[in-house]
C-alpha cells in the first residue's frame, strides 16, 4: 500500500496489477469529493484516488465571487485542511485526463502518464457555453466556472473602463455584482424580454430587473450579441450588438449557461447525449463506470418536474452520497432527490424556490403573488386545481426549508399555508412582520378571513424593523 502511495505522489506510471481495486474519481468538486468521503466512511481500506487538473484541493465553487470581491481568500474556500486527505487515505493526483481506455480500464493523462482503475467515477462538472460568436476566444473573453476562470478574470479586469456581460441568469448576475464591487461600469446584455424569464414569472423577473438597474448597471433587455471585436493583438476591445451598436469594453463575460464537460469521452463506447447517460443508480452503459454531478444525465428524470441534468450544489452532494452507498452495499438504492430546491442572490436580494414554479401558469393551476411596498420583497405561492401547494418563490424573505418541504409533500391547502407562514419565516428577530402583511393582502384578494397573528409584547415594546 505504501508503495502505491509513493507511486501516485511521485507522478510515475501506475501498473494495472497494483491498483486493480482502486476507485478512481475524475473531478474534485462537490460530487466527487462527497462520494469519496462517504466511501471512506464505509470502507477504511479500499484505495481511493481523486484526480483534478484544476486545483490540488477541493474548494467551494460557489464562493469564487467572494474571492474576487475581497470578502474571502482562496484558502478560506477549502472546507477541509490540506492534511485531511492524507489522514483519511484519500490520494490526490493533479493532472488532466486526455483519454480513457474503458476496455482495459486505463486513464491516459496529458503528460503521457497512465493510471489503471478498478471502478471509475466520472464527476467532470460543466464548462461555460459558447455559441460560435466571432471573437469569443479572444483574450479577455471568458465564462466563470473554474478557479482558473477566476484568475483569468482577475488578470483581465485590471484598469479597464467598462465590461460587458452576456446572458441573463445566476452566473451572469454574480459576475455583474463582482465587477460592480470594483466600480467597473457594466453593460448587461440579456436576450429575453424579462430577466431570467425562462425561469421566473413576469412579476419576479421585473422585480429583479428593477433591482439590477438600481445598482447602476446598464441592463439591456431583448438585446443580442453579434460579435466580439479584436483590438488587432488578440485581445477584446468591444462588442457589436445585433442592431449594429458598438460598445467599447476591455472584458466580456459569457454567462449563457453551462454544459456537461464530457468532450474527452466523445467517440468512445461511453453512451452520451448532452451529458453522460446514467440510470437511477448512476450506472453508465459500461460496467464499473459511473457518472455523478453536472456531467451526469439521467435517462429518465428522477421525479416529477425534475430535469435530466441537475447542475446544483446540493444535488451534486446527493449524487455523491447515493453512489457511495450503492458502491458499498449489495442492495442498490435509486436516487431520490425529493422536493426541488434552489437559492441564489441578486445583489442584496436573497432568492429561494421550493417545488416547481414555472414562468407561465399551467392549465388548472392558480397562484397568489404578494409584493411588499418596498419592491424588494415578494412571495409567490402556486397551487393546483385541488388547492394543493405545488411550489413557492421567495425574494428578500428567508424561509425555512423543512416547512415548505413538508407543505408541498403533504399538499397543504392555500389557507393552511398562508395562516402558518409565521412558522416558515426565518428572518431575524424584530424584522418586519411580512407574514401579517401578506395575510391582509390574501384576505382582501380571495375574500378570506384568516386571522392576523397579534404582535408579541416585545414587538409592541420595540417595534418591527421596516
Amino acid at each position: 500500500m505504501l508503495f502505491l502511495i509513493e507511486k501516485i505522489e511521485s507522478g510515475r506510471i501506475f501498473p494495472m496489477n497494483e491498483i486493480s481495486k482502486n476507485i478512481v474519481i475524475i473531478g474534485n468538486g462537490i460530487s466527487g469529493v462527497t462520494c469519496a468521503r462517504n466511501i471512506r466512511k464505509r470502507d477504511q481500506k479500499v484505495p481511493i484516488t481523486i484526480i483534478s487538473g484544476e486545483t490540488a484541493h477541493f474548494f467551494s465553487r460557489t464562493a469564487l465571487m467572494y474571492i474576487y470581491m475581497g470578502h474571502m481568500k482562496y484558502e478560506h474556500t477549502k472546507p477541509y485542511a490540506d492534511d485531511f486527505w492524507k489522514k483519511n487515505g484519500l490520494r490526490l493526483h493533479q493532472a488532466w485526463v486526455s483519454s480513457v481506455d474503458f476496455a482495459n480500464k486505463r486513464l491516459v493523462f496529458q503528460n503521457g502518464e497512465e493510471m489503471g482503475y478498478g471502478q471509475l467515477i466520472l464527476a467532470t462538472g460543466s464548462i461555460p457555453n459558447k455559441f460560435g460568436w466571432p471573437g469569443e476566444n479572444l483574450e479577455g473573453v471568458q465564462g466563470l466556472y473554474s478557479y482558473p476562470d477566476l484568475l483569468s478574470m482577475e488578470k483581465h479586469t485590471q484598469s479597464i473602463s467598462r465590461a460587458v456581460v452576456v446572458g441573463g441568469g445566476l452566473i451572469g448576475i454574480e459576475m455583474v455584482e463582482m465587477l460592480c464591487s470594483r466600480n467597473i461600469p457594466v453593460t448587461f446584455i440579456v436576450r429575453e424580454k424579462g430577466f431570467w424569464d425562462n425561469v421566473l414569472p413576469d412579476e419576479e423577473a421585473n422585480l429583479v430587473s428593477r433591482h439590477i438597474r438600481e445598482h447602476h448597471v446598464d441592463l439591456r433587455m431583448e438585446t443580442e450579441l453579434a460579435a466580439i471585436l479584436d483590438d488587432g493583438k488578440g485581445r477584446v476591445k468591444g462588442v457589436q450588438l445585433a442592431n449594429g451598436e458598438i460598445i467599447d469594453c476591455g472584458f466580456v463575460g459569457l454567462t449563457v449557461g453551462v454544459s456537461p464537460n464530457i468532450s474527452v469521452f466523445k467517440g468512445t463506447e461511453l453512451e452520451t447525449s448532452r451529458g453522460i447517460l446514467v440510470d437511477e443508480t448512476f450506472q453508465t452503459n459500461i460496467p464499473d463506470v459511473y457518472a455523478i454531478g453536472d456531467c451526469a444525465e439521467f435517462k429518465i428524470p428522477p421525479g416529477p418536474d425534475r430535469k435530466n441534468i441537475e447542475q446544483v450544489w446540493y444535488t451534486g452532494r446527493m449524487h455523491g452520497e447515493t453512489l457511495a452507498f450503492n458502491l458499498m452495499n449489495k442492495n442498490q438504492v435509486s436516487y431520490q432527490p425529493g422536493i426541488w430546491f434552489n437559492s441564489a442572490k441578486f445583489f442584496d436580494i436573497e432568492y429561494q424556490t421550493y417545488g416547481h414554479v414555472p414562468p407561465k401558469l399551467r392549465e388548472g393551476d392558480w397562484t397568489f403573488y404578494w409584493e411588499d411596498s418596498s419592491g424588494k420583497i415578494a412571495l409567490r405561492l402556486l397551487f393546483n386545481q385541488q388547492d394543493q401547494l405545488l411550489g413557492i418563490n421567495a425574494f428578500g424573505w428567508r424561509m425555512r426549508h423543512a416547512f415548505f418541504d413538508r407543505a408541498i409533500t403533504e399538499g397543504w391547502e392555500a389557507d393552511k399555508v398562508v395562516s402558518r407562514l409565521h412558522q416558515a419565516s426565518f428572518n431575524p428577530e424584530f424584522y418586519k412582520d411580512l407574514h401579517k402583511l401578506l395575510i391582509v393582502a390574501y384576505n382582501k384578494e380571495k375574500g378570506k378571513s384568516i386571522r392576523v397573528p397579534k404582535r408579541s409584547f416585545i414587538q409592541k415594546l420595540i417595534g418591527s424593523r421596516a
